[in-house]
């Protein structure tokens, strides 16, 4: 993995990234910005306890999806921390070592503002609001005042740390692509190019 140790400042991406697509990159670059980040470190889950597994591909394939996206970008990096751990991923856990890896960073995890909601059901969540300040992208037209409201309740909880940013509503989900690579349709455009190039090279999810 790249050497982080000059970023002071480090966003913390994670998701399966079944796969990685523009929406994530537009995130990314956003969240930096807004915060004022040295960079945006892009986490590919390994076993997620809360996803369905269906039609999710081997981590080492999300994770090779995910370095082609970021390729092109000194500001962006990629970690295989949670594709090499066994066993099921945590995000406290990530955080953990992560803080141990670069003590010299404070870490910003970045996540929908509607996670706010249910990140108390998350494994350990007093250890993920420990661990980091969480920069909280407001979508799909969320009213600011309820994201406000549930902002102070959880800072007041846990003692956290959050920051609400709001962001552009994009039609792009990793499900959507997915569904086009199987009817055949183009998915162009929605992922970054070396992305679409590996997934139809691979012939990856052309097939429920």
């Amino acid at each position: 993995m790249e050497d982080l140790s000059k970023w002071n400042k480090i966003g913390v991406m994670g998701g399966t990234f079944n796969p990685i697509h523009t929406g994530h990159l537009l995130l990314a670059q956003w969240a930096m910005e807004e915060a004022g980040l040295n960079g945006i470190l892009f986490m590919p889950t390994g076993n997620s306890y809360m996803k369905d597994k269906g039609e999710m591909l081997p981590g080492s394939e999300r994770l090779a999806m995910t370095r082609l996206a970021v390729a092109d970008r000194d500001c962006f990096a990629c970690s295989d921390l949670e594709v090499r751990r066994g066993g099921n991923t945590y995000t406290y856990e990530t955080l953990e070592a992560l803080q141990n890896m670069y003590p010299q960073a404070h870490l910003y995890f970045i996540l929908g503002a509607d996670c706010l909601f249910s990140i108390e059901n998350w494994y350990c969540p007093e250890k993920i609001f420990r661990s980091c300040v969480l920069l909280a992208a407001s979508r799909n037209g969320m009213p600011m005042n309820k994201l406000e409201t549930k902002r102070q309740e959880l800072e007041e909880r846990y003692d956290a740390r959050i920051l609400l940013m709001a962001f552009p509503n994009l039609e792009i989900s990793s499900t959507d692509i997915r569904y086009r690579c199987r009817e055949g349709r183009s998915i162009r455009y929605l992922v970054p190019e070396p992305v679409r190039e590996y997934i139809f090279q691979n012939h990856y999810y052309e097939n429920p």
